[in-house]
C-alpha cells in the first residue's frame, strides 16, 4: 500500500477537505468514497493502518460479494476503491479537534493544522484485554475477540470463553454449534447477561461454566495450547487445554478526542441520531465509536455512506 509522507510537503495533506475523515476503516473509506461520488474533496486521516481493524482479521466471510476474502485484502480494496475516487489517505495522528461556525479542524501530530467543512469521525472501537502474560503473543494465533470473524477456524476444537456478560454469551452460543467444547470463564458468582441469552446458551451441552475465576496466563508454543486459570476465593489454579481463547469482557471505543466536544454515552461511545450526526452541526460518528446495536463491517460501511449523504445535502 502507498501511504503519504508528512515529511514531504509535495505529499503531504492539504490545508483544506470539504471533509475530513478521522479514521481509515471501512466506515471512513466508505465516507471517502461516498464524498467523490458527490463531487467533495476528502481527506482521510489514519495513523496506523489504512483498512482499519478489518486488516487484523485472517478470513472474511461475511462481506458481501466475497465467499471469503482475507482481511488485509480487503482493507486494500477499500483504501484502492476510496483513492480511485478521489480521496487523498495520509498517515497520520490527529492530535486534537476545534471547530468553529464555518470550520472544522484537525491538528496533526507534526502540528500542521487541516481545515474542512465537514468532520466525520470514524475512529472505531478497540475490544478490552485481559492484560495477562501470553494475550498479545498469541492474538492471532489463537486468541481472538471476535466469534463472528474467526469462530470457524476453531471447528471441532476446544476453546475458552471469557466474560460472562451478553456479548460472551451470544457469541459463546454461536460459537458452539462448531466447536467441540467451550469452557466459560467468569469472574462472578453468575453470568451477567439476559436470562433469554443465558438460557440459550446454557441449553448447549459442550458447555460449561467456571464461575468466581480469573484467567491468569495463556501458554503455548507457536499457538495457544492452554490456559491457566485462577479461583478468585481458594486461589486454586487450574490448567485448561484449549486451542481458542475468546475474550468478551467489552469494547473501548477510540472517542478521546471528541468525547469532551459531542455527546457520549457513559461508556465513551458517541451519540448520533439516524444521518450519524452528533450533537454538534457537521460532526459525524460513524462505524463502531458511535452508540449502536451491531457492530459490523458492513454496518460501518453504511454508517459512513449515510453519513455523507446527508452532509452532502445539508452543507454544500
Amino acid at each position: 500500500m502507498v501511504h503519504f509522507d508528512l515529511g514531504n510537503i509535495s505529499t503531504g495533506p492539504k490545508d483544506y477537505y470539504d471533509i475530513l475523515i478521522v479514521g481509515g476503516g471501512p466506515a471512513g473509506l466508505t465516507a471517502a468514497i461516498y464524498a467523490g461520488r458527490a463531487g467533495l474533496s476528502a481527506g482521510v486521516f489514519e495513523k496506523s493502518i489504512e483498512g482499519g481493524a478489518v486488516t487484523q482479521t485472517h478470513i472474511v466471510e461475511n462481506w458481501p460479494g466475497f465467499m471469503r476474502i482475507e482481511g488485509n485484502e480487503l482493507g486494500e480494496k477499500f483504501a484502492e476503491h476510496a483513492r480511485e475516487f478521489g480521496a487523498e489517505l495520509i498517515t497520520a495522528e490527529v492530535v486534537k479537534i476545534t471547530y468553529d461556525d464555518d470550520y472544522k479542524y484537525i491538528h496533526l501530530d507534526n502540528g500542521k493544522v487541516v481545515k474542512g467543512k465537514v468532520l466525520i469521525f470514524a475512529t472505531g472501537a478497540v475490544p478490552r484485554e485481559l492484560g495477562v502474560p501470553g494475550e498479545k503473543e498469541f492474538r492471532g494465533k489463537g486468541v481472538t475477540y471476535c466469534a463472528a470473524c474467526d469462530g470457524y477456524l476453531f471447528s471441532g476444537k476446544d476453546v475458552v470463553v471469557v466474560g460472562g456478560g451478553d456479548s460472551a454469551c451470544d457469541e459463546a452460543h454461536f460459537l458452539a454449534k462448531m466447536v467441540k467444547s467451550i469452557t466459560m470463564v467468569q469472574n462472578l458468582p453468575y453470568l451477567t447477561a439476559a436470562k433469554v441469552l443465558q438460557d440459550r446458551l446454557l441449553s448447549n451441552n459442550n458447555v460449561k461454566v467456571i464461575y468466581n475465576s480469573l484467567v491468569k496466563e495463556i501458554r503455548g508454543n507457536d499457538k495457544v495450547e492452554e490456559v491457566v486459570v485462577v479461583d478468585n476465593e481458594t486461589g486454586k489454579e487450574t490448567v485448561i487445554k484449549a486451542e481458542g481463547v475468546f475474550i468478551y469482557i467489552g469494547l473501548v471505543p477510540k472517542s478521546d478526542l471528541l468525547k469532551d466536544i459531542v455527546k457520549v454515552d457513559k461508556f465513551g461511545y458517541i451519540i448520533t441520531d439516524e444521518n450519524m450526526e452528533t450533537n454538534i452541526p457537521g460532526i459525524y460518528a460513524v462505524g463502531d465509536v458511535r452508540v449502536k446495536n451491531l457492530r459490523q463491517i458492513v454496518t460501518a460501511a453504511a454508517d459512513g455512506a449515510i453519513a455523507v449523504e446527508h452532509a452532502a445535502k445539508k452543507y454544500f
